[in-house]
């Protein structure tokens, strides 16, 4: 129980920054002597310290809250995205400091060795400049593809053509840590990013929709992430919509979401195929319908029909409170907007529209890395003590 409640108060520390006793006693319906000995303990281990508030605008001293000690602790963050290597130091605390990024050609072939090459060149580079009294605590990837939850092994990566390669232990040996790698799906990661640090905050129940090449999701329900057994629940992207005379998706099948709203779609249906892809072909096709183009602006318009068709199913199943839009989905919400509302207005049960609330990331480009942060930081906030000795063994 102990070992619990030490994380609880962790993990608090951790999302919400620098915070009360008191404060920590209401949130964790634990006693304030209670609370006292925890702060204590974790103090003495080096992970929070107490120090004043500052300024309160009332006479007397200041209180005390506690916060992380975030120039000791800290976790490497990645994202293997389709046409894109990302990474990043992230601070017991959340904050994201160092980051590289690369470039990454889009390729359907296993370019494996490439791939843990360059991130595990980034990990050392991000390992070499932090502060010599700071620690690795853990690594944690996002990764666009089916991901098995039990070893993390990538199962299927649809736009890469990636078949169960092994590669957290491909990434942990060459970035020769002694730390085992986490490997999470990059919908499923944003998703409990926005549910804690971005526009998901307070909701206990929401979708969120991720656009890259293709289309993942994640889903949020009584505030846990809903995996599925394997961990490769809610793969919004490959909900049929369109069975009928849909447009072929990489999964295999016809009319899925991914294939009637992902960035091919919107690509052909503006007549920019050939054009600039990726996020700058999007944005470019949301700028031009702005200003006026009438392709890009009935390439929106067929898009966020579809978007908004997918909407409302997933608000009909899971009566979330939010629906967070994020990578090029955010783009593309902004763009279509009043389509993907209009069509939620008119297939929703009343009921469940009453306090759905539509909105884009929060977090933007650094959901997947904040998603990877927190997977990366999961052992220490679970039980903070044993895994500092392992880590310092």
């Amino acid at each position: 129980m102990r070992r619990h409640h030490l994380g609880a108060v962790l993990r608090q520390v951790h999302l919400t920054g620098p915070i009360s006793r008191a404060a920590l006693a209401n949130r964790l319906g634990l006693n304030r002597s209670t609370i006292l000995a925890l702060t204590t303990q974790l103090t003495a281990a080096g992970l929070v310290y107490e120090g004043a508030s500052g300024s309160t605008g009332r006479a007397g001293r200041p209180s005390l809250v506690v916060r992380p000690e975030s120039d000791r602790w800290y976790v490497l963050a990645f994202d293997v995205a389709v046409d894109r290597l990302v990474a990043a130091r992230v601070v017991l605390g959340g904050a994201v400091l160092e980051r590289r990024e690369a470039a990454r050609r889009r390729s359907r072939y296993a370019d494996l060795d490439e791939v843990v090459g360059v991130l595990a060149g980034f990990g050392r580079a991000l390992v070499d400049a932090a502060p010599r009294s700071a620690r690795c605590v853990g690594v944690g990837v996002s990764y666009c593809g089916l991901i098995r939850a039990a070893d993390g092994m990538v199962r299927l990566a649809p736009n890469m053509g990636w078949t169960d390669l092994d590669f957290a232990p491909a990434l942990s040996g060459q970035l020769g840590l002694g730390l085992p790698v986490t490997v999470g799906n990059e919908a499923h990661l944003s998703a409990l990013a926005e549910h804690e640090r971005g526009a998901g905050v307070g909701h206990r129940n929401l979708v969120y929709l991720h656009g890259d090449v293709g289309v993942g999701g994640g889903i949020i329900v009584g505030g846990k992430l809903l995996d599925g057994d394997d961990g490769y629940g809610a793969e919004l992207g490959h909900m049929i919509v369109n069975p009928h005379d849909g447009r072929p998706c990489n999964c295999g099948s016809q009319g899925c979401l991914e294939a009637e709203v992902g960035e091919a779609a919107l690509l052909e249906a503006a007549g920019r195929v050939g054009g600039p892809v990726g996020r700058d072909g999007v944005r470019a096709i949301v700028e031009a319908a702005e200003n006026g183009d009438a392709a890009a602006r009935k390439a929106l318009d067929r898009v966020g029909d579809w978007l908004g068709i997918g909407v409302a199913n997933l608000i009909n199943l899971f009566n979330p409170g939010a629906v967070v839009f994020g990578g090029t989905l955010g783009e593309i919400y902004q763009g279509a907007a009043p389509r993907i509302h209009a069509r939620v207005a008119a297939s929703v049960l009343p009921v469940s529209q009453e306090r759905a609330q539509l909105r884009t990331s929060a977090l933007h480009d650094d959901a997947t890395l904040v998603g990877a942060a927190e997977l990366a930081f999961r052992c220490l906030l679970a039980d903070p003590l044993d895994a500092l000795a392992r880590i310092t063994a």
